[in-house]
């Protein structure tokens, strides 16, 4: 692959439709000259699946080049750097799907919070490049999503979801990085123990949460409790809980323009001053540095909570 200078990067935002399990952009809107007059790298919060109906032109991942034609299929992880370049000025057309793995992967794999930061990790290690011919049932789930999108008919968001798994699973085969199935074992425990207490936390992360509380909910003692959340999680559970809520106050300064008095109060922080030490904490910046240039800290994030939740 050829090698490219280091690009301004933009962040791009991506919703799904409510009641939606991804955004699909598909039809003749789609068919145009890409990348000539907004020629820099972005990245977004999903992962993007595109297929080439037609057209030729390169993909810039990253900081490589690779060249693309008909029937080329992409699928690039969640804040990955990438551009698509048309040849000339010959319009292109592509579609596009999006989805959030993770809520898949969840899904999936409830209960298993280690193994689906192993999954996560495998899949969105790198960009896959591929094409039609090369991957026949990749082709034919994507085209069957865009099918329901279009034609819209009842259940549509059911199917959709379903062809989505399927895709997850077939992404999951292919990768030549993931660890077996299976529930992981730390001194005769198992993950299940605590999985009350995560999915708590991440339901309930704007309301008060005591550790003698999640430690009841698991059926344990709370010394017992933290002992075997640490020995899982590979940091404290009040640690989590403050991950949970950074992250979801990334979220919430992308979407609104809330002062960060309020973000603190929705995502659970009693006080300012304590929204600002744990962002900066986990982050290593204030979260006004953040709102105003959010690309420079996406990856940090993620990176830490994948590295935080594999501790086994």
């Amino acid at each position: 692959m050829a090698k490219k200078k280091k690009d301004t990067m933009e962040f791009r935002f991506y919703e799904v439709p409510q009641g939606e399990s991804a955004l699909v952009l598909y039809g003749e809107s789609w068919v145009r000259t890409y990348g000539h007059e907004d020629f820099h790298l972005h990245f977004h919060n999903l992962m993007e699946i595109g297929i080439c109906r037609y057209g030729k032109g390169t993909m810039h991942l990253n900081e490589d080049i690779v060249e693309y034609k008909d029937n080329t299929i992409t699928i690039i992880p969640e804040n990955y750097p990438h551009v698509t370049v048309s040849e000339g000025e010959e319009n292109n057309f592509w579609e596009f799907i999006f989805f959030d793995l993770r809520s898949i992967v969840t899904e999936l794999f409830p209960n298993q919070i280690v193994y689906q930061n192993e999954i996560l990790k495998a899949i969105n290690k790198e960009p896959v490049f591929t094409n039609v011919e090369e991957e026949p049932h990749i082709t034919q789930l994507i085209n069957d999503i865009i099918k329901e999108a279009k034609d819209n008919e009842p259940f549509h968001q059911d199917i959709v979801l379903l062809h989505l798994k399927e895709l997850v699973y077939t992404l999951i085969r292919r990768s030549s990085s993931m660890p077996e199935i299976e529930e992981p074992k730390i001194k005769g425990s198992n993950m299940s123990q605590i999985a009350t207490a995560l999915d708590y936390v991440n339901k309930n992360f704007d309301k008060q949460i005591r550790i003698g509380e999640l430690a009841k909910k698991c059926g344990m003692s709370e010394t017992h409790f933290r002992r075997i959340f640490e020995d899982f999680i590979n940091m404290s559970p009040m640690d989590y809980v403050n991950l949970i809520r950074i992250q979801r106050a990334c979220d919430y300064m992308k979407k609104s323009n809330d002062s960060m008095d309020l973000v603190a109060l929705k995502c659970g922080f009693t006080t300012t001053s304590t929204f600002n030490r744990n962002f900066k904490k986990f982050l290593n910046t204030s979260p006004y540095q953040w709102k105003i240039n959010p690309e420079n800290y996406e990856g940090k994030l993620l990176n830490f909570r994948i590295s935080a939740l594999k501790g086994w």
